[in-house]
Parts: C-alpha cells; structure tokens; sequence
C-alpha cells in the first residue's frame, strides 16, 4: 500500500478539491495514507544561512562527495527529473517533505518504489545510489524551486531493513493535539520548541482532508459552533469546500491560504490572523510557549529560514543507516532479500 500511495504521488494521480484538483500531501498528519519511509535521514547543512562549517565527512560516515566516483552527475540526474514532475503536479514538493517528516519520526521502513528519479540512476548508475539518498536530494531539490532556501545534502547512507506500519501510531503529530503533546512528541525526537514550530512551517506548502478539519467548524463545541480561533469568513469558506451533509474525505484544501504554492513565512502571518487550517498549527500562535516564535518568524522571513533549515538538520540526524546496518535496494518497494 505505501508503494502505491506514492506512486500515485508522483505520478500526479489528482483527488478533488473544490474548484481545483491536487494529489494528497500535507506534511505532518497521517491521517488517511501511511507514507513510505526513507529509513534514516542524512545531516543537511544551509549554505549561507546556518554558522556550521562544511566539512567533507560527517560522525556517521556520510559526506558530500560520496558518489564523486560512482556516480558524479548523481544531483544532476534527480534535479531534472523532479524539476518536470514539479510541472506536472505541483503537490509533488509537499508531499516529499511530508515523506521527509515522516520517515524521521517513525521508522516505517520502506522507500517509495521508482522514487521520483531511481529509473533515471539506474540507467546510469545501477545498484549505487540508494532509495533514502534519492529522496533526501530530491526534497532538498523540490522545496528549493518553490521558494525554500538550498543546503549541502550529505550522502553515503543505506536502506533500512525493518518496516513496521504499527511504529506510526503515537509517533506521527496528529491535528487535534495541545501545544503541550506536541512539544512532548518533538521533545521525543530530540527536537526542541523552536524546532518545532520551524518545522510545522513546512505547512506553508501541502494540503489536508475536510475531516482533519471539520471538528473545528462545525459543532465545536456547546458554546460555538465554528471554532472561536478561527477567522469567521474563513471558516465558511471551509464549509463551502467541505459541506456536512456530503462529505467527501476525497477534498482537501491547502494548508496555506494565502500563498499555497510558495515556500514562505505566510504560514505564521496566517496564524496570526486566525487563518490556520489545523488545530495543531493555529494554537501555535495563541499558546504562550510558541506565540513568541510565531511572531518572529511571521515578521521576517529569513529567521523562519534559518530556523528551519536548522530544525531540519536535527530532523535528519535521527537514525542514519551506514554499512551493515542498511542495504542499497534494487527495488526501492522491497527489501533485497
């Protein structure tokens, strides 16, 4: 089932949307589709953005010019391939980073099969370049052309061998959590507030189901009947989307109201206005512990790049797979053996 959710991601495959057709991906919620895993993360490092100096290897054994030898046009190769499927669906760089998110936080264990650019390797470079380093490049790829700044992808890492679609409960961020079982679960992954928030800026870009909403506008509770934290225009608007009395689990709608297709802070000045999709993303901006950060990064949009390329450096330092703890798959769905 994981093999088939994204190859229908990456082939474009579209639901409905009101107006308008999108494939699935939204970043951190798995509600619905359970997303293939990159089994570890490699280290990512800014360029111009973070005060970390750039060394060839890293403590796990990675480095930049892994493939130098094996395969030297390694980037090139996944730079045109997810360029064209950026044009084909632009959903594409979202749901990557949700698959990105995903495999750090809970180790499912299989990679997507034809990942994006893996037929175009193998032409060149078969049996080399592993499935979870196509992928770390090709997200680093697709969120640069839609706005996000560019880091140094470290390589070198493998495959993972376990694969246990019983890991994602309790482990994934889930829509209707507080600010405090949020910060528990980051805290969790070794990842901080500031981290967090950062991260769930990634919402700037993606889209989710009417019903990862619907609590919020309709019947709230017995005092209101759409969510008091919500823009009022904003939330009929939803329910014009995402009508009660027909619903379609089918619709989504994009996490970023005002700019869905660009990788911006719009996402905090969003929240700000009581513009957030999610329950989870607009009590960021009224809970004393991350209103601060909103705030910061609502303002300017470099600190929310910053912050965020750091957060994903830590993101991608969790359980990086070398030597025999991997392997390269020949087929990216399957294990080799």
């Amino acid at each position: 089932m994981c093999g088939q959710c994204l190859k229908m991601l990456i082939k474009g495959d579209m639901v409905r949307s009101g107006s308008f057709t999108i494939t699935h991906s939204s970043l951190f919620h798995g509600q619905g589709l359970i997303f293939p895993s990159l089994c570890s993360l490699l280290p990512i490092l800014a360029v111009g953005l973070v005060p970390y100096t750039a060394t060839a290897y890293n403590a796990s054994g990675l480095s930049y010019d892994f493939y130098e030898k094996s395969c030297p046009n390694v980037e090139r190769i996944i730079h045109n391939v997810v360029s064209q499927k950026l044009t084909e669906a632009f959903s594409t760089a979202g749901g990557a980073l949700r698959i990105f998110f995903h495999d750090c936080f809970v180790e499912v264990g299989s990679v997507p099969p034809t990942l994006l650019s893996q037929e175009a390797l193998e032409l060149q470079c078969p049996g080399i370049v592993s499935c979870t380093d196509v992928m770390a490049i090709a997200t680093r790829d697709l969120l640069n052309l839609v706005g996000a700044p560019r880091w140094e992808v470290l390589k070198g890492r493998k495959d993972g061998l376990v694969s246990k679609a019983s890991r994602v409960t309790g482990n994934i961020p889930e829509p209707t959590q507080t600010v405090s079982e949020l910060i528990s679960l980051f805290k969790s992954k070794g990842l901080s507030v500031l981290d967090m928030v950062a991260l769930s800026g990634g919402h700037t870009i993606g889209f989710s189901h009417c019903d990862q909403f619907m609590s919020r506008i309709y019947s709230f509770n017995e005092t209101f009947d759409i969510d008091p934290t919500m823009d009022k225009d904003y939330a009929q608007m939803l329910q014009e989307s995402c009508p009660e009395k027909t619903f379609d689990r089918n619709i989504v709608l994009p996490n970023d109201v005002s700019t869905p297709q660009a990788f911006d802070n719009a996402y905090y000045t969003n929240l700000q206005k009581g513009l957030g999709l999610l329950s989870s993303d607009q009590i960021l901006a009224l809970d004393p512990t991350t209103q601060g950060y909103v705030n910061s990064m609502a303002e300017n949009q470099q600190v929310f790049f910053r912050h965020f390329v750091r957060a994903m450096i830590k993101l991608g330092e969790i359980g990086v797979k070398t030597g025999s703890n991997g392997e390269i798959r020949q087929d990216c769905g399957v294990f080799n053996s």
